[in-house]
């Protein structure tokens, strides 16, 4: 008799089997990976390997990066203390150390250069891009191709490459231009929504977030794309506007899904062959905008971040 049940079970149990193996091809999950990051959004805070948050920092945010120094830079959404947005510079003490106010509609980036200076830009009647010195000299103003008929959707992650040049996803326009500093488009790719994060490879390639799109693209130098993520390629379809992006050193790519409300997936990490191997959840209803990862295991992020 436990003969035949064996047997019975074995058969009854083994579409189940199948059915969940199905379910879960897409995942690859390591078990060891810990990531610490820090997140911009409706909330601005950082979060240590063990998921926990270690500093919350009491500003709504756009963009950001935390320094070497410890101290976090910032794009600070617009507000009543900060009509046009502003940059911020901001100790664990709470200190502001560096300050320029946005003088349009929004601050919508921002970037720490090498030489000391801080890039950002303006969304406005006259979009533009500036570099200042941390004394607040304008050093850069450099007039952005954009539409002005929704400040809202002009740009987002501009950043400044190694060349000099600056990369600039254009929302509205469904466009990615890189600019010479003396603002002529030098390169550019349509896509197919709304881009938000562009980044630049080190072998060329540009990885690109297109928000409502639920979709991540890369494409080569002449605009082809070699790659592509989408809520058809993962199961449970967990993105949900894809905003920021980083770009790890081991090739894997993590997303944001801005539009994620409590207990869903906020942050999904997925290698080439596009399977899941970590995600962040929170019981926060405040979206992620964008973040930076800051280090795998204890072992800090090497290099420039890519995002």
């Amino acid at each position: 008799m436990n003969h035949i049940i064996s047997k019975l079970n074995l058969l009854f149990c083994a579409p189940i089997l199948t059915l969940v193996l199905l379910n879960t091809s897409n995942f690859a999950f390591a078990a060891d990976i810990k990531h610490s990051f820090i997140v911009f959004g409706a909330e601005t805070f950082v979060v240590d390997g063990d998921g926990k948050i270690s500093w919350q920092i009491p500003k709504s945010s756009r963009d950001g990066w935390l320094l070497s120094n410890g101290n976090a830079l910032l794009a600070v959404s617009k507000g009543k203390e900060y009509p046009g947005g502003a940059v911020l510079e901001i100790t664990k003490e709470g200190k502001t150390v560096f300050e320029f106010k946005g003088t349009q509609s929004e601050v919508n980036t921002v970037m720490p250069l090498d030489n000391g200076n801080i890039m950002f830009t303006e969304a406005g009647p006259k979009p533009r891009l500036i570099e200042v010195s941390r004394e607040g000299k304008i050093i850069v103003d450099m007039p952005i191709q954009a539409q002005t008929k929704d400040h809202h959707l002009q740009t987002r992650m501009a950043r400044k490459l190694p060349n000099g040049n600056y990369l600039i996803p254009q929302l509205l326009d469904k466009v990615v231009r890189e600019y010479s500093p003396d603002g002529k488009i030098v390169w550019e790719v349509k896509t197919p929504n709304w881009p938000f994060t562009a980044i630049r490879l080190p072998d060329g390639n540009t990885l690109i977030n297109c928000t409502i799109g639920h979709l991540v693209i890369e494409v080569d130098p002449k605009g082809q794309t070699v790659w592509s993520l989408s809520n058809d390629d993962l199961p449970g379809k967990p993105i949900n506007d894809a905003c920021g992006g980083h770009r790890l050193p081991n090739g894997n790519t993590v997303i944001t899904s801005h539009h994620a409300k409590a207990n869903e997936t906020k942050l999904i990490e997925v290698n080439r062959d596009k399977k899941i191997v970590w995600t962040y959840t929170n019981s926060k209803n405040a979206s992620i905008h964008h973040f930076q990862i800051l280090d795998t295991n204890g072992v800090a992020i090497s290099g420039k971040p890519l995002r």
